[in-house]
């Protein structure tokens, strides 16, 4: 009468096998903060895995260091480019390559400017963010390329670093 009954069943089973693999799968992940101010979820190393090195269906070397996974740049540079450039309208952001795009801003009647910006690595360090700066005027009914003056871009390089490590100074407490 036993067998019958869980013949009967062999949904059941095969869903409490997958809720089995996707309990065991979440096991050890651990937030934490790197030595290079940023915040990333990562797996804490075992001896030995169910699933192998690899686990069963979502990768991630146990070989990798902790700072390999989450988020793949630097946090307050992220965040210090986003509020910077938060004056224009957002178009795209990837926070695993590290690109803010923005979308055209038009401060006055026949000119605008686009601004992308790329978060470099995961220190905190002056080198860490490149911006480039695309401006365009209007001419008659054609928005045509024109050159951005010089300091433009350092400026605004200069104050995604200075918000970065306010930012980070208003959470280490200095």
């Amino acid at each position: 009468m036993l067998m019958r009954a869980s013949l009967l069943r062999p949904g059941l089973n095969l869903v409490a096998a997958a809720a089995l693999v996707l309990v065991a799968g979440c096991n050890g992940i651990k937030r934490t903060a790197t030595t290079d101010d940023t915040l990333v979820d990562y797996r804490t190393a075992h001896s030995s895995s169910m699933f192998g090195d690899e686990g069963l269906m979502f990768g991630g070397s146990k070989k990798d260091s902790p700072g390999d996974t989450g988020i793949g740049v630097n946090a307050f540079l992220w965040r210090g480019s986003l509020d910077t450039l938060a004056f224009m309208p957002l178009a795209s952001a990837d926070p695993f390559g590290g690109v803010i795009i923005t979308d055209w801003f038009q401060p006055a009647a026949g000119e605008r400017f686009k601004a992308t910006a790329y978060i470099l690595g995961r220190q905190l360090r002056a080198d860490g963010v490149k911006v480039a700066i695309y401006r365009q005027v209007l001419q008659g009914n054609q928005w045509i390329d024109a050159p951005v003056s010089a300091g433009t871009v350092t400026e605004m390089e200069n104050k995604i670093l200075a918000r970065a490590r306010e930012m980070r100074a208003e959470i280490s407490g200095n």
